[in-house]
């Protein structure tokens, strides 16, 4: 399975970016995704996921994303979205994707995209 992220670069603070990530490989069920973000000298923290949960799914967001990120899915491209407006500077980091992927002979296991970097600046 490889996560491919894309959409992150320079913005100005109050601008918007919206991160996109597929999922590609041997996938039978995709359980969730999300996106987490690391700053310089900070742990990586979960910025958005969406999760199956019964017969819809649960969102759950950082309390600095509410009001300003949207995370979405689209269960048939494999793919998540963030979209982020309202950009701050404290936004600035390496944001990743995350999947938590079902097979029959793997059970259920996370992987990480690669990263794609955000800047917040004037």
């Amino acid at each position: 399975v490889q996560l491919q992220a894309s959409g992150g670069g320079l913005v100005q603070p109050g601008r918007s970016l919206r991160l996109s990530c597929v999922a590609s490989g041997r996938i039978t069920i995709i359980n969730g995704m999300g996106w987490y973000r690391q700053a310089p000298g900070k742990d990586r923290e979960l910025i958005a996921d969406v999760f199956n949960s019964g017969s819809g799914s649960r969102t759950r967001y950082e309390e600095s994303a509410k009001g300003r990120f949207t995370i979405s899915r689209d269960n048939a491209k494999n793919a998540v979205y963030l979209q982020m407006n309202t950009l701050r500077p404290e936004d600035t980091a390496v944001y990743y994707c995350y999947a938590n992927i079902w097979t029959p002979t793997t059970g259920s296991i996370g992987y990480w995209g690669q990263g794609t970097q955000v800047t917040v600046s004037s």
